[in-house]
């Protein structure tokens, strides 16, 4: 896909670091990449999120991400969130991998990196349990991401079973639906001045498609403003390698112009 951006950079090059760090909240080492900008910044930042079976890899490994940002002035880090769906696990010894991303992970970025440290230039998107991560995160913590991007989310997760899913169930029913339940995450930032800037995008043949219709039909219900598109394809990295684009398009027309 070619990047939807006029090339300003020229010559510029992107620095990709892979980075080990100690996470205070879940109690081990985790990793991350970062797509870094060469230059003195500072820069906004998008958070990019994997699926159920990935890692902090996968984005760069399955994508071209790193030249869709070549001409952007942003950094992109993609941190490891296990199989968590990015919740804080309710069972003692649970890990709590939404402090992981909201705290830790946006705490040693903005500490290390010419960041904007500012829910105003911060960005969160991801696909499949990152597209849930990814709205569920920006819409519980509007104080800390100002964009939220879906692609392909499972977002009905707490909100209604998962066909032939009893791993994802079990952890769904062990939640509380008011903390982590996208629809009613939605309810409560209605009315709210603060409320992230929405955009989700599924493929017309993937699982998950009645899920993200019924989501974007339950904004519209809200009265909340998104954007909401469909596209030819399934559940995998063609699809969101083609569209991904269209989150940094969003992500770039939301933050102010730096």
């Amino acid at each position: 896909m070619t990047s939807p951006y006029r090339n300003d950079r020229k010559g510029v090059d992107m620095a990709l670091c892979e980075i080990h760090f100690k996470s205070i909240s879940i109690g081990k080492q985790s990793s991350m990449c970062v797509i870094l900008p060469d230059g003195p910044g500072p820069y906004p930042v998008l958070y990019l999120l994997h699926g159920l079976s990935d890692d902090h890899t996968i984005w760069h490994r399955r994508t071209s991400i790193e030249r869709y940002v070549e001409p952007l002035p942003l950094i992109v880090v993609m941190p490891d969130g296990n199989r968590s769906f990015y919740v804080n696990h309710p069972d003692p010894g649970g890990a709590a991998y939404e402090d992981h991303i909201v705290k830790d992970v946006v705490g040693f970025v903005d500490r290390t990196f010419p960041t904007i440290a500012d829910r105003t230039t911060r960005a969160i998107a991801g696909q499949s349990m990152g597209g849930y991560g990814a709205l569920m995160l920006a819409m519980r913590h509007p104080e800390s991401f100002c964009v939220a991007c879906s692609h392909s989310g499972a977002v009905s997760f707490t909100h209604e079973p998962l066909a032939d899913r009893p791993d994802i169930n079990a952890l769904a029913q062990a939640l509380d639906p008011a903390r982590y339940d996208c629809f009613e995450l939605a309810r409560k930032i209605a009315s709210s001045p603060r409320r992230p800037a929405i955009r989700m995008d599924c493929g017309t043949d993937d699982f998950l498609i009645e899920p993200n219709r019924a989501f974007h039909a339950h904004l519209d219900q809200l009265g909340i403003e998104h954007e909401y598109a469909e596209h030819p394809g399934e559940h995998g990295w063609a699809y969101w390698d083609q569209h991904v684009g269209q989150t940094l398009a969003f992500v770039m027309r939301k933050i102010p112009s730096t």
